[in-house]
């Protein structure tokens, strides 16, 4: 029985991964940032096959913790950086847990003597701080792809900035270590929704989707998404799941990157879908998913199905 390591593995897009592995025959560890706070983890004692399951403590920014979490592990999935919108210290909150933590992860996977495949999950931000904004000086009609250089705003959101350093702290790594034993792939979903499999009030995309199905600002940034009728790039969480395991599991993908993402659709329509009403425009594919197609034999979801299930949750 092959080890996967999923940092991150119980909250939103982790808890899926976590059930994905354990289904397909995994021993799973899970890291636990305090694993007194039972609550945050306690719902994948319930999956099936939860008996290969773990939960270990781990701080990203200690290499030791670290350490001791990937011992042992044929597989690290690392999707534990956080991802806040309501930020008060974004040096504590995001830049040292996002960046800091990427780079000691690194030193740990490589030094590692069983660690063979890394997954990190990153973010559509990581390429455009500035998203959902289009990046200034593109065409309007642009279809993003792999291919496009990362956009850095300086005006953009924390957590975007600190996905996009982590991000370059990884590609950085791979250049400066060509001849590492582990493979690394990274994938950059977008707007992530659908229903979650814990009851855990403390997710994101969650959060939005209640703040979009009863049209609520609590803050600027969600009410400029409404002034202007933003179009978000949405995948459903399940989606992604399979992809960071299809990732995970095949071979000679070192360096890849992967965008998760389908149809994008504007504020006002995801709304009414969230409340299964008549949309009044059509979709548009601004993220390219493609690449994730083709090479992992992905089959993403529409919105209204993700959006169906998550209302009905």
């Amino acid at each position: 029985m092959k080890t996967a390591g999923i940092i991150g593995g119980s909250g939103y897009i982790g808890s899926y991964v976590t059930q994905k592995f354990l289904e397909e025959g995994f021993k799973v560890k899970v890291s636990a940032r305090d694993i007194r706070k039972k609550k945050k983890y306690r719902h994948l004692e319930n999956l099936e096959y939860s008996k290969n399951l773990g939960i270990y403590p781990v701080d990203v920014t200690d290499i030791d913790s670290l350490r001791r979490f990937t011992d042992e592990c044929d597989i690290v999935v690392h999707g534990g950086t956080p991802f806040q919108l309501d930020v008060k210290d974004p040096a504590k909150e995001l830049f040292e847990p996002t960046i800091k933590g990427t780079e000691n992860f690194l030193k740990v996977v490589n030094l590692s003597l069983s660690v063979k495949k890394v997954v990190l999950v990153a973010s559509v931000a990581a390429f455009n701080t500035g998203y959902p904004l289009p990046v200034e000086g593109r065409p309007a009609d642009h279809v993003y792809t792999e291919a496009d250089e990362p956009h850095l705003n300086d005006e953009g959101h924390p957590y975007a900035q600190a996905k996009y350093y982590a991000d370059q702290v990884v590609q950085k790594f791979i250049k400066d270590n060509p001849d590492t034993d582990v493979e690394i792939v990274s994938v950059y979903p977008v707007g992530v929704m659908g229903p979650a499999l814990s009851n855990r009030d403390d997710s994101t995309s969650m959060g939005l989707q209640y703040l979009f199905k009863n049209r609520i600002a609590p803050n600027p940034f969600v009410q400029m998404l409404y002034d202007y009728d933003m179009e978000f790039a949405i995948v459903d969480v399940r989606d992604v799941a399979e992809c960071i395991y299809r990732a995970a599991t095949i071979n000679g993908l070192h360096g890849k990157q992967y965008y998760l993402s389908n149809e994008s659709w504007k504020v006002s329509d995801i709304s009414r879908m969230l409340n299964s009403e008549a949309v009044q425009e059509k979709p548009r594919f601004v993220y390219s998913g493609n690449r994730a197609e083709r090479e992992l034999g992905i089959s993403y979801k529409p919105a209204a199905e993700s959006f169906r299930a998550y209302s009905e949750t």
